[in-house]
């Protein structure tokens, strides 16, 4: 199969994006030009009005490119996914954070790469040479590099950056690791890489450089820190 008859789902969960939404489904629309898509914004009851505004884009792009998928209040990065997923007509999934960390210009990289390795997975990652963090201060650096270093000692997953949550599955990929995992939050992007790991799929990287959010506040706080280090310990004992 190739770009021109696949399908690609990109699922977006989203709280209080309202500010972020329009440019993150501007700029997917600019890369992926010659790429059937479809956009599927999961929103967990935004107070700030994010739905009201993917309304709008829906007037505009079309229902069909565009579905929201609203849950009524917030849920878990998680099932957020798993929502998300029982509305994908695509037989690839992205998953992508829609603050504007995770730019839309890797998209065309992440596709090329698949469709080159046959790769069950593509993951965006920080650590290798062309990747990066642009906006984080040295304390938030060294908490994500240390987690990722520590990640990679205890559990050896073959995959640089453990914590990234800029990916593209094989739907049937997705479906199958997501149905094992347990953790919510922080910790559950790094249980999902770690359970395909394990279950032997095929994982490529593509090195992308994260920018930290420009609208709105970060929602990584000490406890998704304390519930990582849990996470770790969890995966340890059971993979």
């Amino acid at each position: 199969m190739d770009a021109e008859t696949n399908k690609y789902s990109i699922i977006v969960p989203t709280y209080n994006e309202r500010l972020n939404i329009a440019l993150i489904v501007y700029l997917i629309f600019k890369h992926l030009r010659d790429v059937d898509f479809e956009i599927i914004v999961v929103d967990d009851g935004s107070p700030d009005g994010t739905q009201e505004i993917v309304k709008q884009l829906q007037k505009l792009y079309g229902e069909d490119r565009i579905l929201l998928r609203p849950r009524a209040k917030k849920l878990g990065l998680g099932t957020a996914y798993i929502h998300g997923l029982k509305h994908a007509s695509g037989n690839f999934v992205v998953i992508m954070d829609a603050d504007l960390s995770h730019h839309p210009k890797y998209l065309p990289s992440f596709i090329k790469k698949q469709l080159e390795t046959g790769a069950s997975i593509v993951t965006g990652t920080r650590y290798v040479t062309g990747g990066g963090v642009h906006g984080w201060n040295l304390m938030r650096k060294l908490t994500s590099r240390g987690a990722n270093v520590l990640a990679q000692t205890l559990l050896w997953p073959g995959v640089s950056d453990l914590t990234g949550s800029f990916r593209l599955y094989k739907k049937s990929v997705l479906e199958d690791v997501i149905s094992s995992c347990v953790s919510k939050g922080y910790v559950f992007q790094m249980e999902m890489i770690v359970r395909a790991s394990r279950k032997g799929y095929h994982i490529e990287e593509v090195p992308i450089t994260f920018v930290d959010r420009v609208f709105g506040s970060s929602k990584l706080g000490g406890s998704e820190i304390v519930e990582y280090l849990k996470g770790l310990i969890y995966l340890m004992v059971t993979t």
